[in-house]
């Protein structure tokens, strides 16, 4: 495929992604009150999706830290990485303006920035729901980027089994997201925390630098595990 496609597929599928994984958050995850588990039903199934729709055209990476992951692992090209991270954070940032227009639309809404997870925006300390600490933030966030890069590069090793690799993905992106929501709202994506926490307020935007830095060290950190653990003997 071409770069100006593959660049298209990222775009979109990164908007997917937020769009998908943020706006059930959003606008389901309560919807009939307090502790409603509606919106949980979502999580993963955006990037499921969006893996077979887009995979075949730029390897639906949809996250700044899987494309560099991959680079580690040495299944991505580096002179790619930056066209991709670029397509991914746009099309993350589009997915947020229209979250906002969306919930705007309803009577009442209003993004309170003091609040843990507002806007589906990540956190520690104050803005972690559970009330985590940076370091307990920073560890989760640099494990499950790690587990995640090594579930993605074993599912679409040569020899696992055609086709399911974006069940495995978006099986692990729901059990992460069930592991880190208490504690960071879960990112494992610089993408998807940049597009909302402009959003979200000052707060937000402060601590965004943790959600580029944990799951950018995680990816390298999962690349080079599995580059190591899947190399063929030779």
């Amino acid at each position: 495929m071409s770069m100006g496609k593959r660049l298209a597929a990222e775009f979109l599928g990164t908007f997917w992604l937020v769009l998908g994984g943020c706006g059930s958050a959003v606008l389901a995850a309560t919807f009939g009150g307090d502790g409603n588990p509606l919106g949980i039903g979502f999580l993963g199934l955006t990037v499921l999706t969006g893996a077979y729709a887009f995979g075949h055209v730029s390897g639906a990476h949809f996250n700044p830290a899987v494309s560099i992951g991959l680079w580690a692992g040495g299944r991505f090209p580096a002179r790619d990485l930056v066209p991709y991270i670029v397509a991914q954070v746009l099309g993350g940032l589009l997915a947020g303006v229209i979250l906002l227009q969306i919930a705007s639309g309803a009577p009442g809404f209003a993004i309170d920035g003091s609040q843990a997870g507002a806007f589906a925006s990540n956190g520690y300390g104050a803005l972690s729901p559970g009330g985590y600490s940076v370091a307990a933030a920073f560890l989760c966030e640099v494990v499950l980027t790690a587990v995640f890069l090594i579930v993605i590069m074993g599912s679409t090793h040569g020899r696992a089994p055609a086709g399911f690799a974006p069940i495995a993905i978006g099986l692990a992106l729901t059990l992460i997201h069930l592991i880190s929501i208490p504690v960071t709202n879960t990112s494992v994506n610089p993408a998807r925390s940049t597009a909302v926490a402009f959003f979200a307020g000052s707060g937000a935007v402060g601590q965004l630098w943790l959600f580029w830095l944990a799951p950018v060290l995680g990816g390298l950190i999962g690349g080079v595990a599995y580059k190591w653990i899947g190399a063929e003997p030779r």
